[in-house]
Formats: C-alpha cells, sequence, structure tokens
C-alpha cells in the first residue's frame, strides 16, 4: 500500500506526467501480484483492476454496488449539479435530456452545421499556411463545435483560454491560495459560470416570451432551457452540465484526431485505403455540396482507423469508482467506501483479446468487438454521452483534411505527455500544402 496516506501516488502522478501509467505503473503490479491489485492513491485504499470481466462487473454495476467517484478538485470545477456526480433516476433524466441532441435526428442537423465550422476553421486557420499545429488547431475546432453547433452559443475571444485554465486545476490539490494551479481555475470557473448563466437566462427569457415556448432551433442549450421552464432541471444543472460536456468532448476529441494522423504518417498503405474512401464519397457529390449522415456510414475504414488508433493511445485511462458497499470479486472483498480504479490498458494491450497488441491493425475491427474489451469511452450506464459527436467530428475533419491538403508529420515520434490529459509534448506540428484537385 506504500507510504502512510501517501501511498503510491508520487509514483502514479510521476507515471502519469509521462503518460506511462500502464507500462511503469500497472503493468509491473499485474505482473507481480496479477490484475487484481490494491494500493493507496491520494488518500484512498484503491483496488486497480484490469481484464473485459472486471470492466463488465464494475462498469455495469454502477449505481448498485459502486458509484462513480472523482477528486474534490475535480467535482468543484466541473460542478456538483454535473451528471458525472449525479446518481440513479437524477443521472438517468439529466443523460436523456442531454442524449436528445445527439439521437439520430439530432446527429442529422449536427452534420452540415459541423461540416460548415470544419470548413471555416481550414479557411481562415489554414489557408495560406505551410505549417500548423494539429493538436492545437483541433482543440481550437472542436471547442467551437460544441459551442456553436451543438449549444448554440458564439464563441467570443478568450474563452478557449479561460476553459483551458479550469482544466488545469482538475486533478490539482484543491488548496485554494493565491498563484496555486486550484485557485486560478476557480477564478476561471466562476469567470466561465457567469457567462453561462447569463447565456442560459438569455435563451429561457426569449423562449417565455413565445407563444409556443418552443425549442425549435434544435440547440442542446435550448432543451436544456425547457427543461428548466418546465421544472425538469435546474439553472444549476444546466450550467454544469454545459461546462462537463465542453470538457468531455473537446480535449479527448483533438487528442483522438491528433493520433489518427501520426498512424497514418507512420502507415502510408493504411492512409491509401483511406484516402481513395474519402475520394469515393466526393465524386458522387456536387462541388461545394456538404456531406451528410449516409456519407459518415461510408466512412466505414476510416472509423476502424480511428477505433484502431484509440485503442493504442486511448483518451483516457481510465476510471475511479468508490464501493457503496462490501464487494466480493475473484475471492477477494473490496471494503465500503475503497476505490476502485478501472483501466482502458488493461485489455487494450492485452493480447488475450487483441492478437500482437501493439501493432496498428485497423483490419481487426472489420469483426464486432466484444463488450466491455474496447472502452476509449467507457461502459454501462456512464458511456460517454458525447460519443457520436466525437465520431462525427473526427470523420467530417479527416475528410477535409485528407481531400484538400498534402500533409506530413514534422516530428514522426513526437512523445506523448499528459497535463492532467494525454496531448503531443509539441502540438504536431504538420506541413501542408492544398492539394490539387
Amino acid at each position: 500500500m506504500g507510504l502512510p496516506w501517501i501511498g503510491e501516488t508520487m509514483e502514479f502522478y510521476k507515471a502519469q506526467r509521462k503518460n506511462q501509467l500502464f507500462e511503469e505503473f500497472v503493468q509491473p503490479r499485474i505482473t507481480k501480484y496479477g490484475k487484481i491489485f490494491k494500493t493507496r492513491l491520494m488518500g484512498s485504499p484503491t483496488v486497480v483492476v484490469n481484464g473485459a470481466d472486471a470492466n463488465r462487473f464494475f462498469l455495469s454495476n454502477e449505481f448498485k454496488l459502486v458509484i462513480s467517484s472523482w477528486p474534490s478538485s475535480s467535482v468543484q470545477l466541473m460542478g456538483k449539479d454535473s451528471i458525472m456526480e449525479k446518481q440513479g433516476e437524477r443521472h438517468r433524466c439529466l443523460r436523456g435530456l442531454i442524449g436528445t441532441s445527439l439521437g439520430y435526428a439530432g446527429l442529422e442537423a449536427l452534420v452540415p452545421k459541423v461540416c460548415n465550422s470544419v470548413q471555416l476553421h481550414l479557411k481562415t486557420k489554414w489557408h495560406g499556411q505551410e505549417k500548423v499545429s494539429l493538436y492545437r488547431s483541433t482543440k481550437v475546432l472542436t471547442f467551437s463545435i460544441v459551442f456553436e453547433c451543438l449549444l448554440g452559443i458564439k464563441v467570443e475571444p478568450g474563452m478557449l483560454a479561460t476553459f483551458e485554465r479550469v482544466l488545469e486545476g482538475v486533478f490539482a490539490p484543491p488548496i485554494r491560495f493565491p498563484g496555486s494551479k486550484f485557485s486560478r481555475a476557480i477564478k476561471a470557473r466562476l469567470e466561465i459560470e457567469k457567462m453561462l448563466i447569463s447565456a442560459v437566462r438569455e435563451k429561457k427569457k426569449e423562449m417565455e416570451g413565445r407563444l409556443e415556448g418552443g425549442e425549435e432551433d434544435g440547440f442542446l442549450m435550448s432543451r436544456l432551457v425547457s427543461g428548466i421552464i418546465k421544472g425538469e432541471i435546474s439553472e444549476e444543472e444546466v450550467v454544469d452540465n454545459m461546462v462537463l460536456l465542453v470538457f468531455a468532448a473537446h480535449d479527448t476529441t483533438s487528442y483522438a484526431i491528433a493520433m489518427t494522423f501520426k498512424m497514418l504518417a507512420q502507415h502510408p498503405n493504411c492512409y491509401a485505403l483511406l484516402l481513395q474512401e474519402h475520394v469515393d464519397i466526393m465524386s458522387n457529390k456536387i462541388p461545394d455540396e456538404n456531406l451528410t449522415l449516409e456519407d459518415m456510414k461510408k466512412m466505414k475504414y476510416t472509423w476502424q482507423v480511428a477505433r484502431e488508433s484509440m485503442r493504442l493511445f486511448p483518451p483516457i485511462f481510465g476510471s475511479f469508482r468508490k464501493a457503496i458497499a462490501d464487494i466480493e470479486y475473484e475471492g477477494f472483498t473490496i471494503p465500503k467506501e475503497w476505490k476502485v480504479l478501472w483501466t482502458t490498458y488493461g485489455t487494450h494491450y492485452d493480447d488475450d483479446y487483441f492478437q500482437d497488441p501493439l501493432s496498428f491493425n485497423p483490419s481487426r475491427f472489420e469483426e464486432p468487438i466484444p463488450p466491455y474489451v474496447y472502452v476509449p469511452f467507457g461502459g454501462g450506464p456512464r458511456l460517454c454521452a458525447g460519443y457520436q459527436l466525437a465520431k462525427l467530428n473526427i470523420l467530417i475533419f479527416v475528410h477535409f483534411i485528407v481531400t484538400h491538403y498534402d500533409w506530413s508529420l514534422l516530428y514522426p515520434h513526437e512523445t506523448i505527455t499528459m497535463d492532467p490529459l494525454p496531448f503531443p509534448s509539441h502540438g504536431m506540428p504538420i506541413k501542408i500544402s492544398p492539394k490539387l484537385l
């Protein structure tokens, strides 16, 4: 269990900063103790579990045996009224409200909006450039897509920087002294809150002023505000869930896109197959015709490439749960109040599930993957609510880049670091030139 109270937290953080949590922290302990072992992290006795059976047991027993358990700093910055902190029926209700914008009809309406956002971004940020930071560029883009295409809020200068200041404190010690990461993050969170409350109240006033009430603009904020008017959701819940959605959607998606391009650069044969898929889609379009949801379904190989990239480089390492009762598992008793940490790498890098797991092989996704084996978006009742939006962002961005630009990585072997989420250490700069169509 390591040192009193501190436990093995320092070793955990050290491995995390290098993006080597599995290789340097989890794997050596699996070798020594097996796929389930105990430690002490951030003051809590913690059981680390690995494998599809463990993922299924703990993720599917959410609200019954375990509940989501985030550090105090994360809860204060994301908001105690976000779905990450809600349990049972309240979680289902809030998730249902958010999910309405990401059903088939919602996604169909989102595709042209995302296409327009991507094209505008490329025109204003990429046109005339010889070099761009792919990761930084996609962060700016995915941030604006969440706000403008999903929520219906115009992005103002400085908003992304304010959100990033909040993210810096998400896993920092929750100590509020001037100049600390957490203190700066709390200050930024208050700025965001003020801005979102203003937008929500303005939308509520506008909707109440209409005879029919209505939410015909199709934006998620309008649906949430409609929930306020009907008494289904509070203003605090709307604001906290908008904050959470922005964080959940843009950093992880940017990383997934960056890793997809890294793998394409290293595997030209895969890139040739992917490019042909997009050329075929373009050949059935008139100039400037937008993509549709049906076109997304044709991008089967592209999605295999993205999925394989996220298998090798999952945007999340795993997540913590807390036992709400004594749990009997694999012959052990996990005491009530202990933490449980499940990991994506526990299956993604295991040759019991993926043959030759460290090799890049998109074709492995031609066959269905058993449940709880491939978990870059989690699983169970807390499966990422923005999963379909992330998929749209990735497919549409890849389409416009590969059909409009020739590109190459400036640092093919760029290292990945974490602070607190993984990212390419140099921002993944790429050389670009317009493709001659």
